[in-house]
């Protein structure tokens, strides 16, 4: 259920603004939407806190690699530090930053440099600069043979040792002209052994930093404290920029769930605080917060994962998108054994964690969900084999439906034809039910447009016998289902573009405007339907898969083989798992998120209820 929400509005003294967001930030009822106005106090903020974080993930990157390095496991102790305390640690290591980022410029440099000079040898560059202070300027360079030839007679020059297969020459006086093919050599600086010792005492230097971030590992949470008060500090500037102010008065508005309505009108009149609550307008935005019913909170994580949530004034589809998704999950999946593992998974993380979270009980329904339709399909490991010698498993199958029908005396055909039957089903309920939960949402608006809701029910009912008779071969009156698609068709031309406030005649010369993309949605309407083979069609590639990895390793299996039969079942049915999931999540979800959600009119544009509060204690 999506709780209701209020507008309200807050007026203080423009004196007591600040003290009015400090008791809203404890009171933590109010989410706050207006956009932040950056000023220099939240840019200086924003600032510190990027400095924090970067050298709170440094000091963890150092540590890892220490870690790692040395062999040492466990959590470090942490250690707590003063205000002051913090600011000197953290000044000496922002230092150490900068330090660690010019060493590392000038040991790249200078390493280049090195490459660039080693043919040249081990040389003194002030010795030539000595030369120079006494009136003899040298200009160096390397030359081919054929060029060193071409240099005319009154040029001097002196011979050097070669460099690579270049001759080097040194030239007293002026530059060599132009016309001669030469390549000037720049004297550098530091000769090589020079260069190496600043390359290896920078590199030491660079050692030691990263030993000393390392060493501060004991104030992660320290750092982390303090940037979740930056953070917090952040936030209440934004909000106190982004407030109304007059000449005496501030004022800033915000949404609070109407349960918590009573709540706010006891602070406001603890605080004395003048304050409006009122419904959102239609062009307000309120955020969505979400009541999930008892048991259908497990389905959370999946939403917090997909970074999905409704508009404030769409429908709640958390309990049918867990139940659709359960069977969807155990559908693409689709194998009791693989339902086996994650069961194990599931257990393992209930009693690492000593409790039931929201993940580990939805995995704990997914995966009982597989085991069951698995157990249904006689499917264990993609293995006929072991459905063959456990008679007991054989019970449990539905041979209709079984992905080896022909120990039941069924035709492959036919249950193939059966499954697909069921997934068209099961499209066409989850389509219907969303035609219905728009015609009931739209009920006490009395908005007529819940007619063309009926219309599209229509259509899409009448569609299911078109997909049965083209997949599946089912007799059906095409005649009948012409008719009726054509009155849905009606239904949804008249009332789809009614509503409250739209005069029926604006709204019926909407609709007929929009004949051809009617047209082109109710064609949509069969593809919507067809899309839901997929769950067929992808359970019986993951069974494909098990089966072809499962006979690859079958002549393994004795010997001294064994051990490499055993490692390809692992492999295979490791990689048939993955690819299991990552099926859930493009075909699974989509049903979900793109075809139901769609026939909902669902755009999924929502904003989380976040309130304006205390993330942490203010020191």
């Amino acid at each position: 259920m999506i709780v209701k929400m209020k507008k309200v509005s807050v007026i203080v003294q423009a004196h007591d603004k600040k003290d009015m967001l400090r008791e809203l930030r404890k009171a933590g009822l109010l989410h706050i939407s207006d956009a932040a106005v950056r000023t220099a106090t939240v840019e200086e903020l924003q600032k510190e806190g990027e400095a924090i974080a970067r050298i709170r993930s440094q000091i963890q990157e150092s540590a890892a690699a220490w870690a790692k390095r040395t062999g040492r496991k466990g959590r470090i102790e942490q250690l707590s530090c003063t205000d002051a305390e913090f600011d000197r640690l953290h000044s000496r290591l922002s230092d150490m930053l900068v330090e660690r980022k010019e060493l590392s410029e000038a040991v790249a440099k200078e390493s280049l440099l090195r490459e660039q000079i080693k043919d040249w040898g081990d040389f003194d560059p002030e010795s030539v600069q000595s030369l120079v202070d006494a009136g003899v300027r040298l200009t160096f360079y390397t030359i081919g043979k054929k060029e060193l030839e071409r240099i005319p007679q009154e040029i001097s020059y002196v011979r050097l040792a070669p460099v690579g297969k270049m001759v080097a020459i040194a030239v007293p006086g002026d530059l060599l002209p132009a016309e001669i093919s030469a390549t000037r050599f720049e004297l550098p600086e530091y000769g090589l052994s020079e260069l190496d010792l600043r390359i290896n005492n920078a590199r030491k230097r660079l050692s030691d930093i990263e030993d000393e971030f390392a060493s501060c590992a004991r104030y992660v949470d320290a750092y982390s404290l303090r940037l979740s008060r930056t953070e917090q500090s952040t936030r209440f500037e934004e909000v106190a920029s982004a407030m109304g102010d007059g000449d005496q008065i501030s004022w800033v508005s915000g949404f609070i769930p109407e349960p918590k309505a009573d709540e706010f009108r006891r602070l406001a009149a603890d605080n004395g605080w003048g304050y409006l609550i009122d419904d959102p307008s239609e062009d307000d935005n309120p955020p969505t917060l979400i009541k999930y019913p008892k048991g259908v909170g497990i389905i959370k994580p999946v939403f917090d994962i997909l970074g999905t949530v409704p508009g404030y004034r769409e429908n709640d589809i958390s309990m049918w998108f867990l139940l659709f998704f359960t069977l969807f999950f155990a559908m693409i999946i689709g194998d009791a054994g693989y339902g086996v593992v994650f069961l194990a998974v599931a257990i393992g993380l209930h009693v690492k964690q000593r409790k039931a979270t929201n993940l580990t009980v939805l995995l704990y329904v997914l995966s009982i969900a597989t085991v069951v339709w698995g157990a249904l399909t006689g499917t264990w490991f993609g293995s006929e084999v072991i459905l063959e010698s456990a008679p007991f498993l054989q019970k449990l199958v539905i041979p209709e439906i079984s992905n080896y029908p022909q120990l039941f005396g069924v035709d492959t055909v036919s249950a193939q034809n059966a499954v697909m039957k069921f997934c068209f089903i099961i499209g066409t309920v989850q389509l219907s039910l969303a035609c219905v939960l728009n015609v009931i949402h739209k009920i006490p608006k009395r908005d007529l447009s819940a007619f063309a809701d009926v219309g599209w029910m229509i259509d899409i009912l009448a569609l299911y016998f078109m997909v049965l008779q083209l997949v599946v071969g089912a007799h059906t009156n095409i005649s009948m289902i012409f008719g009726a698609v054509g009155v849905g068709f009606l239904l949804v031309c008249v009332f789809g573009s009614q509503g409250p406030g739209v005069s029926f005649l604006q709204g019926l010369k909407s609709g007929l405007g929009g004949f051809f993309t009617t047209f082109l949605n109710t064609i949509s309407c069969f593809s919507n339907i067809m899309s839901y083979i997929r769950l067929f069609a992808v359970g019986m590639a993951s069974l494909a898969i098990a089966q072809s990895f499962n006979n690859m390793a079958s002549g393994m299996l004795h010997g001294f083989a064994l051990p490499a039969g055993i490692l390809v079942l692992a492999i295979g049915h490791g990689l048939n798992l993955v690819m299991g999931l990552l099926s859930v999540v493009v075909h699974g979800v989509r049903l979900n998120l793109l075809e139901f959600s769609g026939q909902l009119g669902m755009e999924w544009t929502g904003v989380s209820y976040d309130p304006f509060r205390e993330t942490v204690q203010e020191s």
